[in-house]
């Protein structure tokens, strides 16, 4: 797909799904802007990237980190075509959990990393393209535990309820901005192979639950480059009549029962 002359702002682009997206951009000819928490990953994105990229470090649920992105990718390449927003992570460790269990940091924090985050990047994009009376796209994050819960070993109800309300909140905003050509749309993944994946992707009775439950390709994890297709889709210009859409990139996760051992 040709993405020449276009450029992107990818929040949480320095690692993972976020920073594939931006190889799979970058070699089709699009100007990317990636950013992440973590200063040592970014200096590795913006090597792997090379010079018609940048990357900077910057905290997603600060708002001054994507309006500085915004002024650097405009300040620099002149136009800005979209937003992907991958920032986000479990809440495990701050008390995330099943819902009788769930402490009030772990519930906030995991709202913050995973919903506040999101709200704030949108938010600075839309005024962006409204500002300068232009189209463009965004495309968030979701997961499948937003709408396709799997209760014996993904049971983290703070983040399906912020997965969920990505969906709610994208569709909204899609529907609203619709007339100004600003298209809203989701990507659900279901188990990748991400850092924040780390203690599934190591469980081996998680990984034969896998077999039965994302099913596609010998039943295995995703890869970040699973996504890829699917991002380059939805951010092509081209791609000017879909909006308010959620996209599983699930391995067949959601249409699969799963087996327990």
């Amino acid at each position: 797909m040709d993405f020449k002359n276009t450029s992107y702002i990818i929040m949480g682009g320095t690692t993972g799904m976020g920073l594939s997206a931006a190889i799979a951009l970058n070699d089709n000819g699009a100007n990317v802007v990636v950013v992440g928490r973590n200063p040592e990953s970014c200096k590795k994105a913006q090597e792997t990237l090379g010079d018609n990229c940048i990357a900077i470090s910057g905290d997603a649920t600060e708002p001054e980190t994507m309006k500085k992105a915004i002024h650097m990718a405009h300040d620099t390449f002149g136009v800005i075509s979209g937003l992907f927003h991958v920032a986000g992570g479990s809440g495990r460790k701050w008390g995330d959990g099943p819902l009788d269990k769930i402490t009030l940091e772990g519930w906030n924090k995991t709202m913050e990393l995973n919903l506040t985050s999101l709200m704030l990047s949108n938010q600075a994009m839309t005024n962006y393209f409204l500002e300068h009376k232009k189209e463009g796209i965004i495309l968030n994050m979701g997961s499948v535990l937003g709408f396709s819960p799997s209760p014996k070993y993904f049971t983290t109800h703070a983040y399906a309820a912020a997965k969920s309300a990505i969906i709610g909140f994208s569709k909204s905003i899609a529907a609203y901005y619709a007339e100004h050509n600003i298209r809203v749309n989701v990507i659900a993944p279901s188990l990748f192979i991400t850092p924040m994946a780390k203690r599934a992707a190591e469980d081996a009775e998680i990984l034969s639950f896998l077999k039965t439950k994302q099913p596609l390709d010998g039943g295995r994890p995703g890869a970040s480059e699973d996504i890829n297709n699917a991002v380059l889709m939805f951010l092509h210009p081209e791609s000017r009549f879909i909006t308010g859409q959620v996209l599983a990139v699930d391995g067949g996760w959601s249409i699969s029962e799963g087996q327990y051992q």
